[in-house]
């Protein structure tokens, strides 16, 4: 196969970088400046987002078990076979989701810093897709009508501690939250 050939100037950091990575994975310089630039040209959205999605963080939080990859199916799955008393989940599901939003209000008191934060970083892990209304103002989907009570629940209370307040207010297919 004959490529086309390439001759790039690196400064400090991706030159210790590209050593690790052809130490690590025993490809050569050329095969892994190849891999690395097809997995960027891949991830080019998520990687040039002006988000605060921190794609490192997210790889430690699943590598270390925190968290998992959850076929959005499967979540529709067990949304669907929560037990129903006059139209809402059960009080023992409610109470915990009320627990593991309660939990992460810690967290998301001192690592986020404006909604757009929050609703990127929950867009990121696949719960929901936000557009922008107006400046504080975001319209909020979800992909059933389950996912949008559950997340809009978790909302409400996983941001209760953060120096703003989060205004939402519920339409028949989407949400409009505000910061205010």
């Amino acid at each position: 196969m004959v490529g086309d050939r390439l001759t790039v100037s690196l400064d400090e950091q991706s030159r210790e970088a590209l050593d690790d990575l052809v130490n690590r994975t025993g490809n050569g310089q050329s095969e892994t400046v190849r891999r690395a630039i097809i997995f960027y040209a891949a991830n080019f959205q998520v990687a040039n987002s002006e988000s605060d999605v921190d794609l490192e963080q997210y790889y430690r939080m699943l590598s270390g078990g925190e968290h998992v990859l959850l076929d959005i199916d499967f979540l529709h799955g067990l949304l669907d076979h929560v037990e129903l008393e006059n139209g809402e989940p059960s009080p023992e599901f409610q109470e915990v989701i009320d627990r593991v939003a309660e939990f992460h209000a810690e967290e998301y008191r001192t690592r986020f810093h404006s909604l757009e934060d929050i609703l990127d970083w929950l867009s990121f892990c696949g719960f929901l897709s936000t557009r922008r209304a107006e400046a504080n103002t975001y319209h909020v989907v979800f992909p059933t009508e389950k996912v949008k009570w559950f997340m809009t629940r978790f909302i409400k209370r996983s941001t209760e501690k953060l120096d703003f307040e989060v205004e939402v207010s519920e339409g028949v297919s989407k949400v409009l939250i505000s910061e205010v």
